[in-house]
């Protein structure tokens, strides 16, 4: 196969089973086995009747989370030594409406919705935002139903996005995430963390917590969210949705001060004496939470995996099941590390942690794949705000020595995520990956050893 590398986009379907003549002419076989790549042989007849035979390699990644779930098909070198890394989970099959329906109708700890929302006054529905993958329209309708059991009318209820110090939704995002049903029937809001937030206490860490006054004026609080490895505090999901979802500036900043954010991106999948996972656990507790909702994704974003009740009784059950799911082998010793992100494409850089421990001490290249129309997401605490100026505790992603260049992919560019990295000189950003992956051809040889992780920012690879 020649060097110069090709991709292209399919609809995830298509790229499934697809088997077709691509030219009069021209025979392929396509075989897609477990793990996401495809090996075609092409079989051709040129016009002096010589038979040409190709063998071409394709690597699958999922893209484009919320704007038509797409398949990256990206062919690299035959003669790569390849290493494709997909979670446990990742072609898990997704739940029917039934099965949704079910786990929300007997949650885990807790009576049914239908007999704990009788009698209660005002309900707030707290939701993730666009940086989660998390379908809660497939969830929100089974909820509604259980409230509707419980004489709960629809002026009784509000939906509010927990954004965190995360920049705002517009309508177009409640859309894609609630569906328009939910638009049409009940008010949509923002969470802000700048202003009516209310004292709930003080966590034994010393966090003073503060949350949102319109969530602690109502006296049922349902959350909605999923359940993914995260770099700060092992496993997103369970009571994020409060701390930091619909706290205040100055309590997630205290909550994120427990150490430098040169580690915010060390600890994925780490739980056992996490400080930051015990301060969001008391902040549940003082703000009320009544029940939370947790999906498990596969790596197509779908809900493979739901978990409904009390708070605690739920996120314990879902990680339990999460910590086999996005189990994930670990590379070593690799010339090139390829993380494509999906699931946290506008938080791309959570796609690193698997990716930097995989290259050779010798030193080699990463490819962190980051396409996001919206662009990475904005964050008021720790993004990059101008050249020379950011949030209060900036996050800033350190190269390690060995890795020797971090190509950072988007066919959507976005150069202000630049400040995002601390090694400026190591980081290239670029908007072909074709042309990224011709020159690593070029550089390392048709020998290469390379893993790809296809979806990178919700892996988990425990071990170090």
């Amino acid at each position: 196969m020649s060097r110069r590398a090709r991709f292209r986009m399919t609809d995830r379907a298509d790229c499934k089973k697809r088997a077709k003549h691509r030219h009069p002419g021209i025979s392929t076989l396509l075989v897609i086995p477990p793990g996401g790549v495809k090996w075609e042989l092409s079989v051709s007849a040129d016009r002096h009747g010589e038979v040409r035979k190709d063998l071409m390699r394709t690597v699958v990644l999922p893209r484009l989370a919320w704007h038509g779930v797409k398949a990256l098909e990206l062919e690299v070198p035959s003669s790569w030594r390849l290493e494709v890394l997909p979670m446990a989970g990742a072609e898990r099959p997704a739940l029917t409406a039934e099965a949704i329906r079910e786990t929300i109708a007997a949650p885990l700890g807790m009576p049914p919705l239908r007999e704990c929302a009788k009698g209660r006054r005002e309900v707030v529905i707290i939701f993730d935002d666009m940086t989660r993958v998390t379908r809660a329209a497939e969830i929100v309708p089974h909820v509604l139903a259980e409230l509707g059991e419980a004489g709960i009318r629809d002026e009784q209820v509000r939906f509010i996005a927990a954004c965190g110090c995360h920049g705002a939704m517009t309508r177009t995002d409640f859309a894609k995430k609630l569906g328009e049903e939910v638009l049409r029937r009940f008010p949509v809001y923002n969470h802000s963390p700048f202003d009516n937030c209310v004292y709930a206490g003080t966590t034994r860490r010393g966090t003073r917590v503060f949350i949102s006054a319109e969530v602690m004026r109502c006296d049922l609080k349902i959350g909605i969210g999923s359940v993914v490895p995260h770099g700060m505090v092992g496993f997103g999901g369970g009571g994020k949705i409060i701390l930091p979802g619909v706290a205040s500036y100055e309590t997630i900043l205290a909550f994120h001060s427990t150490g430098s954010t040169q580690v915010e991106l060390g600890a994925m999948g780490m739980i056992a004496v996490n400080p930051a996972r015990q301060d969001i656990d008391e902040a549940v507790s003082m703000a009320g939470l009544d029940m939370k909702i947790d999906a498990l994704v596969n790596m197509w974003g779908e809900t493979v995996a739901l978990f409904a009740g009390a708070p605690s009784a739920a996120f314990d059950a879902a990680l339990d099941e999460a910590k086999r799911h996005y189990l994930t082998a670990r590379a070593r010793d690799k010339d090139i590390v390829i993380a494509n992100t999906f699931a946290k494409a506008s938080e791309a850089a959570s796609g690193l942690p698997v990716a930097f421990p995989a290259v050779k001490q010798e030193g080699g290249d990463v490819v962190l794949i980051a396409s996001a129309p919206e662009g990475q997401a904005t964050h008021y605490l720790m993004g990059p705000f101008g050249k020379h100026i950011a949030g209060r505790l900036p996050l800033r992603v350190k190269v390690p020595p060995n890795v020797r260049r971090l190509f950072v992919y988007s066919d959507f560019p976005d150069l202000a995520a630049r400040g995002y990295f601390a090694d400026a000189e190591k980081v290239v950003f670029a908007d072909d990956l074709s042309k990224v992956i011709t020159r690593l051809a070029e550089d390392h040889g048709d020998a290469a050893r390379v893993a790809v992780y296809p979806s990178a920012d919700i892996q988990y690879c425990p071990g170090g």
